[in-house]
Formats: structure tokens, C-alpha cells, sequence
């Protein structure tokens, strides 16, 4: 799929723009390039991971890190709180977005369809800005982070599908960068200490949490955004992935604690992406 920001915007030039703020975040995040990973030293340690998987990876899926203004100025991101009959993640906050069709012509356009489907959030109203690095989800999709501006607020009317969406709301984006309402978990995975960041947070009548790969993507997202790291530790020290500490049987097993952690080594992301092994 492409990811290039003008790509997936061929509307950008008849926004309304909106605020000076906005307009320099828009120029901002046009020219943010994703951070390269490092190269396996060893092309075994690839070829021992293609091996080990029995299920398909060719999946790919994006979400929409959707931005607007809010009342008082500050920057606020739209959520969902998935509906409690889905058969995966039923009832936890996510990011609109779904998984890639053929007739999908990049990133953008699969994160605004799905979008459009789920809380009724016309693409027309979204000037796609930014892509960054992939993550791997519970289910082994290639899950695209597509950042996207949302000048006009007043004209985006929530209509939720019920079958996949039982709430819309927005969040203040800066939160996710503050050690406030936030805890942490501790997690094991392939013999290292992980944390696992949960977020609450509380509007109206409304308690929703937000945590895993959701938490992390937003994580990530914010610290493009504001251009700093997060007021407390994302991650435990000296993590290693670049040695196989035991044989995997099967990378979907593997990466279902990834889905708790909401990070994926480097391994995992070149493997999906395709990446050859030097």
C-alpha cells in the first residue's frame, strides 16, 4: 500500500482551514518520515520466525488518529468504545479504523473508509496529514497509525454503527503524554518486563479506559505531535530482541501478549512489511 500523505488527500486544498495551530501541526506532520528500524544481524533469526508461523500475515489494517480543536484550544482526538456483541475487543476504547480492502488505494483512504463506516465520519471532512510506523495487532495485522486533521469539528455529526460501535467521544490528545489518570502494569513477555499503560478517563457519565495497543499508538502519536517524550517511563530499560530467547511455535501465540503490550519488536514489523534478510 502507499502511504504518502498527499496521496490520500486529493481534497486538501478545498478545506477550511482553521486555526494558525492547526496550520502549523498540518505542515508539521506533512513532513514527518517514520524512524527507520534496525536490521536483523543475523538472517537466521528471520527465516527461524517465517517458519515458525502456520497463520497468514498478509492482512493489513489502519486506524485513524482523527484531530480537531476543541472549545478551548486544545487538540483532542476522536474514540470509539467498541460494541459488546463484537466477537474481539468487544467494549474496549479503540481508534476508527479496520482492515485494508483491494480496492483501497493507500493507508488514508483504508482509515477514512473504516471510519466512515463505524461512526459515520465523512473522508471528505479529513485532511490526512501524517502516517506513522507500523504496529502489529493481537491477530497479526500490519495496523497503519494514519494521522488526520479534522478542520471543520461543527460538521462531523457522530452516527455510530451499532454493530460495530456503541460509543463516540474525544479525548484531550495531551493526556496521553501526562502521568496523570494514567497506571501501569508490569507484563512478561519472551523473558522481559514489559508496561502496559492504561489511561482513564471520564466524560459526563462515561468511564471509559483506554490501554494496549490503542494506548500505545496514542502514546507514540502525541510525542510526534508535541514533539517530546511522555512525562513518565513508556518503556522498561534494555529491552533485547534481537536474540531468540526460545523457539517459537507459533508467532500468532507469540504475539498475542503484543497485543496487551501494544509494542512489537523490530523483527516482527520487518517480517510483516516484507522486508528481506540480509
Amino acid at each position: 500500500m502507499k502511504s504518502g500523505a498527499s496521496a490520500a488527500s486529493p481534497t486538501a486544498k478545498g478545506f477550511k482551514f482553521g486555526s494558525s495551530r492547526l496550520l502549523a501541526l498540518a505542515q508539521q506532520l506533512r513532513v514527518y518520515k517514520p524512524p527507520l528500524y534496525s536490521l536483523f544481524d543475523e538472517a537466521e533469526e528471520m527465516r527461524g520466525y517465517k517458519e515458525s508461523t502456520t497463520e497468514s500475515i498478509s492482512h493489513k489494517a489502519a486506524v485513524l488518529i482523527c484531530l480537531f480543536e476543541g472549545d478551548n484550544g486544545d487538540l483532542r482526538v476522536i474514540l470509539t468504545k467498541r460494541s459488546s456483541t463484537l466477537s474481539t475487543h468487544s467494549g474496549e476504547v479503540s481508534l476508527p479504523g479496520g482492515k485494508a480492502e483491494d480496492h483501497d488505494k493507500d493507508d488514508g483512504i483504508t482509515a477514512t473508509r473504516e471510519a466512515e463506516e463505524e461512526i459515520g465520519l465523512d473522508p471528505l471532512l479529513v485532511d490526512v496529514v501524517a502516517f506513522l510506523e507500523p504496529f502489529l495487532s493481537q491477530h497479526l495485522l500490519r495496523v497503519i497509525p494514519v494521522v488526520g486533521i479534522l478542520w471543520d469539528r461543527k460538521a462531523f455529526n457522530p452516527t455510530p454503527n451499532p454493530a460495530e460501535v456503541e460509543a463516540v467521544f474525544d479525548a484531550p490528545f495531551e493526556m496521553f503524554l501526562k502521568d496523570e489518570n494514567r497506571r501501569s502494569e508490569e507484563f512478561e513477555w519472551m523473558g522481559e518486563k514489559h508496561l502496559v499503560h492504561f489511561f482513564d478517563y471520564k466524560t459526563g457519565d462515561s468511564d471509559y479506559v483506554i490501554w494496549g495497543l490503542t494506548a500505545r499508538i496514542l502514546i507514540r502519536a502525541a510525542t510526534v505531535v508535541y514533539q517530546r517524550p511522555p512525562a513518565f517511563i513508556e518503556h522498561k530499560p534494555n529491552l533485547k530482541y534481537s536474540k531468540m530467547q526460545k523457539p517459537l511455535a507459533n508467532l500468532h501465540e507469540s504475539c498475542e501478549n503484543g497485543r496487551l503490550l501494544g509494542h512489537v519488536p523490530a523483527y516482527c514489523l520487518r517480517y510483516l512489511a516484507g522486508i528481506p534478510s540480509r
